[in-house]
């Protein structure tokens, strides 16, 4: 549609039959041309106002999760424009191919290249244990019992196996983005988030793989199998793990290697990252291997690896683009969720929907505890009660759920209409009604939480030595655990692998323990500065000058050399000077003065280390 609001047209002189000759359009409308981008902006707007809405009111986030009300959202306006006639939601209903190919990766490539490496190694097999075997337990367990079910007439409808397991495949996919939404507000303790947010984001792997098995096996038809086809499937879902796996390595390690050579071209450093982790992503679908699992591991190598060549620019800029880039898709998943529910293709039997609820909630209770049990004979943490009912309660479905309903081909799965409708209220139920109770669940059961704060200078030298010792003792015991195999990688990555794929080598240990002492005692002078120096008057209202006052302190020339020579002695220098402006009324509130603290400080400093070099004169401190 095209609308020229033009200036009136005139009858040309000495045209032939009265014919009229068009001007030139004033203006002209064209939406046709820019739709598509122009209505993704307007989605994108939307759901970012209504957050800060959202956020605004101190209560609300905490009893609705964030994922509850874009969904709610997206059916407000899916009935909008349902009743107003003003377009089809058939029009904007989520297509799966978008959401694979460009809403899920920049999800999961976030939540690996932020990946608290350590806690994710540490519990690995509880990780996967709990990814495939969990998942292909759920899997089997309710497409038999829909089956079943069916068999004996209890929802009305006759339902093959196939068909049940192919449902049950894509519904016991644990979704990355409804579990990330949800237990980031609640603040678990870190094995209990990296477990199941390590499930959540490997099971979809698995998840995908049993799926399109599952597809084949329709495609073959029931009768045509044989136990060959079995057996070539099983060995399919570990050639698709593992490929998945490998191409995110391989191009985790080229990124290392690429990034050693932009000293000079910084300003494309944060380009590699992202196009390296979107290519990892659609090489792996292209070979139809698990992309999901490259971009999962890639992401772990890529920071491992690139953080050392990339400047302190480029790793803020890259940390907060791809934040963006992640809270974006989200947004759109979930809206796009609630629209979707606004259709008139949905088959609502109320039985099958039931049954598929009840036994999502019984067999994922059943899988987590008995495989809990298996982990707990020889964990050294065990998993108690507490921790399985959180695990088991954090099973959310989401958008990998209902993207692979969509994804169905109704000549070969005629129930394609009735497994979108079970996942679009499983989804809503496990998001909605789990995300609003998990955290008066926490609450209530006494979960153990995530402290707010970083571990001290002690907590970290101990923990180095521990690991150092667990390590030693189980290598005279000949026993093989996390603690010795953490040891024998870093010393295989410090020797080989980093002078490959890093600018600069490995530095030794001790180095490092001063660096990570100079920066906590840095931390520790500044934090106990702040009762000296948080509250200031101007005019009558309160100001916190203590982040002007440190950026400055920080970065004086004296000041900072004794922090690289002696952090004790900054932490005094500091606090004494503090002390000294304050009890004399020359703590300052302008801006322009707080190089006059600076001299106080580096004059202390001075005193206290007679070797260093003489004070700076005011005009160099500003500068």
């Amino acid at each position: 549609m095209q609308n020229d609001l033009s200036v009136d047209t005139a009858e040309a002189s000495g045209g032939k039959n009265g014919t009229q000759n068009e001007r030139y359009p004033l203006v002209v409308f064209d939406f046709e041309r820019v739709e598509f981008p122009f209505v993704i902006c307007i989605w994108v707007l939307i759901a970012s106002l209504a957050k800060i809405a959202f956020h605004l009111n101190s209560k609300l986030p905490k009893v609705v999760p964030e994922s509850g009300l874009l969904i709610a959202l997206g059916l407000v306006v899916g009935c909008v424009l349902h009743f107003t006639k003003v377009a089809s939601t058939s029009e904007y209903v989520l297509d799966a191919n978008i959401f694979f190919i460009y809403l899920l990766p920049p999800i999961i490539f976030d939540a690996g290249y932020f990946m608290p490496i350590r806690s994710f190694f540490d519990n690995i097999g509880s990780v996967l244990l709990m990814a495939v075997v969990n998942t292909a337990f759920n899997t089997v367990c309710i497409g038999g019992a829909l089956w079943a079910v069916s068999l004996w007439g209890w929802i009305g409808r006759d339902i093959s196996l196939l068909h049940c397991l192919i449902f049950s495949a894509l519904i016991s996919a644990v979704d990355p983005v409804a579990v990330i939404s949800v237990f980031e507000d609640v603040h678990v303790n870190q094995m209990l988030y990296i477990i199941v947010f390590g499930e959540s984001l490997l099971n979809d792997g698995v998840t995908v793989v049993l799926y399109h098995m599952m597809e084949g096996f329709i495609e073959l038809g029931e009768d045509n199998i044989i136990a060959i086809d079995v057996v070539t499937g099983i060995g399919s879902f570990f050639i698709i793990a593992l490929g998945g796996t490998l191409i995110g390595v391989l191009f985790g390690f080229f990124g290392g290697f690429i990034t050693k050579y932009t000293d000079h071209v910084k300003v494309i450093e944060p380009l590699f990252v992202f196009v390296l982790g979107y290519l990892m992503y659609l090489t792996s679908e292209m070979m139809h291997l698990s992309g999901i699992l490259a971009l999962s591991f890639g992401g772990i190598v890529l920071r491992h690896y690139m953080e050392h060549n990339l400047s302190k620019k480029t790793a803020v800029t890259v940390k907060y683009f791809m934040k963006m880039l992640a809270n974006i898709s989200e947004t759109i998943i979930f809206m796009f969720l609630g629209l979707s529910t606004i259709v008139d293709t949905l088959d609502w039997n109320l039985a099958f929907i039931f049954f598929a609820l009840f036994f999502c909630l019984v067999f994922r209770i059943l899988g987590v505890m008995i495989l809990a049990w298996c982990l707990n004979q020889r964990r050294l943490i065990k998993l108690t009660f507490v921790d399985q009912f959180i695990m088991a309660f954090g099973g959310l479905r989401g958008g990998i759920a209902f993207c692979l309903a969509l994804s169905l081909d109704e000549e070969l799965v005629p129930e394609k209409s009735l497994f979108i409708t079970a996942t679009i209220f499983i989804v809503f139920f496990t998001v909605i009604i789990q995300g609003i109770s998990i955290k008066p669940v926490v609450n209530a059961l006494k979960v153990k939480r995530q402290p707010e704060n970083n571990l001290s200078l002690n907590e970290k030298i101990h923990e180095t030595l521990i690991d150092h010792l667990m390590a030693g003792i189980e290598d005279l015991t000949s026993r093989s655990s996390h603690n010795l195999m953490r040891t024998k990688f870093r010393r295989f990555n410090s020797k080989y692998l980093q002078p490959i794929l890093c600018k600069e080598p490995v530095k030794p240990k001790a180095t490092k323990i001063l660096n990570v002492h100079a920066e906590l005692t840095e931390q520790d002078a500044i934090k106990k500065s702040t009762s000296i120096i948080k509250v200031a008057t101007v005019n009558g209202s309160s100001t916190d000058l203590y982040e002007d006052h440190k950026r400055v302190l920080i970065t004086s020339p004296v000041s900072r050399r004794v922090i690289s020579m002696d952090p004790d002695e900054t932490l005094v220098a500091f606090n004494q000077a503090l002390r000294q402006r304050h009890a004399n009324g020359q703590w300052q509130t302008d801006r322009n003065n707080v190089a006059d603290s600076v001299e106080s400080v580096d004059r202390v400093v001075y005193q206290r280390n007679p070797d260093s070099p003489e004070e700076h004169s005011n005009s160099e401190v500003q500068k």
